[in-house]
C-alpha cells in the first residue's frame, strides 16, 4: 500500500535527505576503492593513513587523529595491523615518552609507487573534470566544517 504524502512530510522523503546522498556517495566510493586498494593490501581506513604519512612522515599518532577525525580507540589497531604489515613502525617520543610517533618503512615508503595511479582511477570512474571533483570537495569540507563547529568539534 503507498501512502500519499503530505506537504509537511517532503522533509522527511529519503530522496531529500543530503546526509543520505552523501552516506551512500561514500559507499559507492568504497566499492570503487575496493580493489584498487586489495591490490596494494589496504583497507580503506589504512589507505588514508598511509596517505597522511606520505605527505609527512614520523608523525604522532595524535596528529594523524586529527587529520583524519579518529579518535585513539579507533586509531591505534589500524596503525598495529601497518605495523604487522611491516609498512610503519611505532616509537615512543625520546622527548616525551606519552607521545608515540609513526614512520614509515622502507616498504611503506615503497607502496606509495605503486599507489599512484588510485587517484587517476577514481578521477576516471567519477566521469567528472578534476575542476569539478575539487568544487564538489570544497563544498563537502565547508558543510563538514560548519557542522563540526556546531557539535564543538
Amino acid at each position: 500500500m503507498v501512502r500519499k504524502q503530505s506537504a509537511a512530510d517532503q522533509p522527511l522523503r529519503l530522496d531529500n535527505q543530503i546526509c543520505f546522498a552523501v552516506y551512500s556517495a561514500a559507499h559507492a566510493f568504497n566499492r570503487v576503492y575496493k580493489p584498487l586498494l586489495d591490490r596494494l593490501g589496504l583497507t580503506y581506513p589504512q589507505y588514508l593513513v598511509m596517505l597522511v604519512l606520505w605527505e609527512q612522515d614520523d608523525v604522532p599518532v595524535k596528529d594523524i587523529g586529527e587529520r583524519l577525525f579518529l579518535d585513539s580507540g579507533t586509531l591505534t589497531p589500524l596503525l598495529k595491523r601497518l605495523e604487522a604489515a611491516h609498512l610503519l613502525k611505532r616509537t615512543r617520543s625520546s622527548e616525551d615518552e606519552r607521545q608515540v610517533l609513526i614512520a614509515l618503512t622502507p616498504q611503506g615508503q615503497a607502496l606509495k609507487e605503486k599507489a599512484r595511479n588510485v587517484p587517476q582511477s577514481i578521477l576516471a570512474a567519477s566521469e567528472c573534470s578534476v575542476s569539478e571533483l575539487v568544487a564538489m570537495k570544497n563544498e563537502i569540507v565547508a558543510l563538514r566544517n560548519r557542522l563540526n563547529a556546531v557539535i564543538g568539534e
